[in-house]
């Protein structure tokens, strides 16, 4: 019986609907979603297994112009997505202005078939769908277009079974249980970082990033639990005061947040204790983002 396995990279500008899309794909909430640009930092790997195939989705950060090393990094991690697809899936908010030549420039060459799909079209009139579809095709020429809503799951059945079609034959590149090649340490440090997204405003979500220092079994009265120690980085003084809040009151209320994720997340009962440390610009250090596992 032959078999098919490959990669698909979910490409496009930050905010477009990426990591919705891969979590609907996927059938398992693997990456965070913010109302906030460049909520995604990592590429994140989301596997849909059966008996006759493997399908590998990348979710990456949105594209664009990188202004420190972190946003180097992240563009970093993009490259590697683009050159080891079999497919593309080029993400588009039906209510950009066209200006995604960020995106366009990155994949305009490539020899990997692309499908186009146009996102976000819930209130959307036919017209507009049409125009977009118009302009896509003779931009880009892709194999296909569709017009979806990855929030409300519209339109996305056909989309798996084209994406089916460009898959190769080939065994499985991972093990059939497995969902994803990220650790629970990781999901964990990204669901914190969502709540920081979620409860912040302006520079401090940007300027954050959350390490896991301890993860470990242990016992309570109740019974079993996982006890999890996190340290939020930010850069500034200014802003680990505002992270903690009068009183300790907005930290508690992000851990508070993470522990009831992470323990669905998990299935386990969970308790969570976070830190917050200053380290001045790590964004823009290299050693930094080596050992917080961003490649360059």
């Amino acid at each position: 019986m032959s078999h098919k396995a490959g990669y698909v990279s979910i490409i496009g500008k930050p905010n477009v609907g990426k990591s919705t899309l891969m979590n609907a794909l996927v059938g398992e909430r693997l990456s965070i979603i913010t109302p906030k640009a460049q909520t995604t930092r990592h590429r994140i790997l989301g596997m849909v297994n059966t008996e006759e195939y493997q399908i590998i989705f990348s979710d990456t950060p949105g594209i664009i112009k990188p202004q420190y090393e972190l946003q180097d990094a992240m563009m970093t991690a993009v490259k590697g997505a683009l050159s080891d697809a079999d497919l593309i899936l080029f993400v588009t908010d039906i209510n950009e202005k066209h200006d995604e030549n960020d995106v366009l420039e990155k994949i305009a060459k490539t020899e990997i078939p692309i499908i186009v799909l146009i996102n976000k079209i819930d209130n959307a009139n036919q017209e507009l769908v049409d125009e977009k579809t118009k302009y896509w095709q003779e931009r880009l020429n892709p194999k296909q277009i569709f017009a979806i809503s990855a929030l409300h799951q519209y339109n996305l059945d056909g989309l798996l079974d084209t994406v089916l079609s460009y898959i190769p034959e080939h065994p499985a590149y991972f093990d059939k249980e497995e969902l994803t090649d990220r650790s629970m340490r990781f999901f964990v440090s990204e669901i914190i970082r969502e709540k920081i997204f979620q409860n912040y405003q302006k520079e401090i979500p940007y300027s954050t990033e959350v390490i896991i220092t301890a993860y470990k079994e242990a016992e309570s009265k109740s019974g079993p639990m996982i006890r999890i120690t996190a340290e939020i980085i930010v850069e500034r003084d200014s802003q680990k005061n505002i992270l903690i809040g009068t009183g300790g009151a907005m930290l508690k209320k992000v851990g508070m947040e993470a522990r009831k994720d992470i323990e669905k997340f998990t299935g386990e009962k969970i308790f969570l204790e976070t830190f917050v440390k200053v380290i001045p610009d790590w964004r823009s250090k290299k050693n930094y983002l080596k050992n917080f596992g961003y490649e360059n």
